[in-house]
């Protein structure tokens, strides 16, 4: 019987796994958006204990995570970060995770980073014997291949815009996280027609589920309910023993994940540089 995973008190340990999971999977999406875009200039910056990721001016991804969790930062950390970003044409950005040593949040205040917004964190462990739980009729999920990115791609992208076919913005964004070194895809079939797509990324031993979306058509018959099982299988075949998500605090994604057996594990905010 798979039951929910039990809580843990999230001690700042817990917490470096899964930031370390977070700046890890944007430090992968740099480099395949790279190998995608040979004229762009990506770069990443081990910094402060976590790592800074640029991909372009306008890139949503461009941003640091994992910062003073592995001890208090410096100022020169936080120098070093701002003008990372600023001479990309980027502004800063910074992910903080509340168990981060307080010297960080001093530091960015002082450096003019001011509140942006929150993201929720959740987790969940996998025991070995972890299984899935069994699939609702007419639903099956399969991995997708290196030659079922286009079909991938369309499917999520349209599950996001809403449109048939998705925007260019829509797909440069999402192709990175198709084609990262630490990624594995994932497609839903509801009687055998395409109805969602999903994807997970793993660093040592911490998988993270993203990059979901389900057809309109298909919403609410379990489509994404199988996609993270599915997702948490392959991970703990990987070795993986512990999977979180990053959703905006109080959506239907966060509902979803916890009744999946995530639990909130602690809510980070997004700090951003004035001009």
């Amino acid at each position: 019987m798979n039951s929910l995973s039990p809580r843990s008190f999230v001690n700042p340990a817990l917490a470096h796994r899964l930031e370390l999971a977070a700046a890890w999977r944007a430090v992968h999406y740099a480099e395949a958006y790279q190998s995608l875009h040979p004229d762009a200039a990506c770069a990443s910056l081990a910094v402060g204990g976590g790592y800074a990721v640029f991909v372009s001016a306008s890139s949503p991804v461009n941003k640091a995570c994992g910062l003073g969790l592995s001890g208090p930062p410096a100022r020169a950390d936080i120098e070093q970060l701002a003008d990372f970003f600023l001479s990309r044409g980027a502004r800063p950005t910074v992910d903080v995770c509340p168990l981060a040593d307080p010297a960080l949040f001093e530091l960015l205040r002082r450096a003019g980073f001011a509140l942006k917004g929150f993201f929720s964190v959740l987790a969940r462990f996998l025991p070995e014997d972890f299984r899935p739980a069994p699939l609702p009729e007419g639903l099956t999920v399969t991995r997708a291949r290196p030659e079922d990115a286009g079909r991938w791609l369309s499917i999520v992208g349209q599950g996001f815009d809403e449109t048939d076919p998705p925007s260019p913005e829509t797909l440069e964004i999402l192709a990175p996280n198709f084609h990262a070194p630490s990624s594995a895809a994932f497609f839903a079939m509801l009687d055998g027609l395409p109805a969602a797509g999903g994807g997970v990324y793993i660093h040592e031993g911490a998988a993270e589920l993203g990059s979901a979306s389900t057809l309109p058509a298909f919403r609410r018959r379990g489509a994404q309910r199988a996609l993270i099982e599915a997702r948490l299988a392959h991970a703990r075949a990987q070795g993986c023993d512990l999977a979180m998500v990053l959703t905006k605090p109080g959506s239907n994604s966060q509902r979803s994940v916890e009744r999946a057996g995530f639990w909130l594990a602690y809510t980070k905010a997004v700090l951003e540089k004035s001009a």
